[in-house]
């Protein structure tokens, strides 16, 4: 009979992380493990108070499954006990890789890959002032592409400054709904001027109507406004992009569903994470095989990580090893 455990713990980061709702200085995830006395496996989820979460309330959620896990339940089963959201995807991300293990294959073979192919990924540059924005963009400029968080008084400044400390990348900009749609018209062609390549989730999740017959110069990626594949809907004409997180998804399983729905209806894709560490990218990395764009940084941003954690050079993700995830 599987047995369900699940913990808190606390990575603290290389330095704050700063976005337009606030700073963190530490990683605070959640471990879901599953035995089955044979086999063990692991997911890690990260709960966002933006969406209503706490460490608690994870933990809570996840308990709240334990006797159907423990009497059988696998991902399917587990779409209906639990919501969309980081409980889910700790458990979901869990059942993916006791799977891979009892079957004696990798993860991304359940998922119906014949391989997992490394990833480059955008490094997150934290909003501050223009020079400070500067200062750290200089120190990552020899990175493919840098995402930069704005919302402040200075976002154009910001980006110009970025741009000028690094000339050669490819710049992504990540309001985190702190634009009005005045600001977004304003600012959108002065990014397309510094050849900004997407502008993430500009104005608050419900404001989305003002986007209705908006052509943005630079293409917008819903983030915040887009969970599950009940949201596409509402995207569509106004998000060239959707950004998929595991977990805001609930997990691989849901994620990879939204991926594919996504495409058919004209979508692009980014692939994210919250602040995390190898074991929650572990399973995004399958997610981001094709996606125009990667946003799976988390643990590039810790001053450590896990032991084993995934093997990084640069901004190259290379595939988990199975002591790892999956």
């Amino acid at each position: 009979m599987p047995r369900l455990t699940a913990r808190a713990e606390r990575w603290p980061l290389a330095e704050a992380f700063v976005i337009a709702r606030g700073a963190k200085t530490e990683a605070e995830v959640v471990v879901a493990e599953i035995s089955d006395g044979a086999c063990r496996g692991r997911g890690e989820a990260t709960p966002y108070a933006r969406y209503g979460e706490s460490v608690d309330s994870v933990l809570a959620q996840i308990a709240s499954a334990g006797d159907a896990l423990e009497a059988g339940a696998g991902r399917a089963e587990l779409q209906d006990l639990l919501t969309a959201g980081a409980a889910r995807n700790a458990l979901d991300c869990a059942l993916w890789d006791l799977d891979a293990k009892r079957a004696g294959v990798r993860a991304w073979t359940l998922a119906g890959r014949a391989r997992l192919d490394p990833v480059k990924t955008c490094f997150t540059i934290s909003l501050g002032t223009p020079k400070e924005m500067a200062a750290a963009a200089a120190i990552q400029a020899r990175r493919p592409m840098l995402k930069l968080k704005i919302g402040g008084p200075d976002d154009l400044a910001g980006v110009a400054a970025v741009r000028a400390a690094a000339p050669r990348t490819r710049l992504i900009v990540d309001a985190n709904e702190s634009l009005g749609f005045d600001e977004l018209r304003r600012l959108a062609p002065e990014f397309a001027r510094l050849e900004v390549q997407l502008i993430e989730q500009p104005l608050p999740v419900g404001d989305d109507a003002a986007l209705d017959g908006y052509v943005s110069p630079v293409p917008l990626c819903a983030d915040e406004s887009l969970h599950t594949r009940a949201d596409l809907a509402a995207c569509a004409g106004r998000y060239a992009y959707v950004n998929i997180k595991l977990d805001k998804a609930g997990g691989l399983t849901e994620a990879l569903a939204l991926a594919q729905a996504a495409r058919t209806q004209g979508f692009g894709i980014m692939t994210g994470c919250m602040v995390a560490t190898s074991l929650a990218i572990a399973p995004a990395m399958i997610l981001a095989q094709g996606a125009g764009f990667v946003d799976l940084d988390g643990p590039l941003l810790l001053a450590r990580d896990r032991e084993p954690g995934l093997a990084i050079t640069g901004s190259l993700l290379e595939p988990p090893s199975p002591e790892l995830w999956g």
